[in-house]
């Protein structure tokens, strides 16, 4: 059995909130979110930043190192995310030689009927 199919964390996420910046950036674009896969990548979307993640895997804990663009500039960094006690998750996302941001999310629900 995987490390990643003991981990809680595998799924969508919506990120809700941001120590950095409001909601109204997050969404900016499309609804900020991180998507923890299985097979050892990710991604993530907030403002104007889209990022593809490669993931190394704990039962409550995700570590990444990330690459993507922000305003079509290539950006890069690590981060982790930690499952907390309220079942969100709570996201250290860091730019290589710039910000470093908390985030939080929380799982993402479906509203497709069945």
């Amino acid at each position: 059995m995987s490390a990643a199919s003991n981990c809680r964390l595998i799924g969508r996420w919506r990120i809700v909130e941001a120590d950095l910046w409001d909601r109204d950036y997050l969404d900016l674009v499309e609804p900020a979110a991180i998507t923890i896969g299985l097979d050892g990548h990710g991604e993530i979307a907030f403002g104007a930043m889209q990022a593809t993640l490669d993931l190394g895997y704990n039962k409550s804990v995700v570590s990444f190192t990330w690459s993507g663009f922000d305003e079509m500039d290539e950006v890069s960094g690590d981060g982790h995310a930690e499952l907390l006690d309220d079942d969100s998750i709570e996201i250290t996302f860091a730019y290589h030689n710039g910000d470093e941001a908390v985030l939080k999310a929380k799982p993402e629900t479906s509203s497709t009927a069945c």
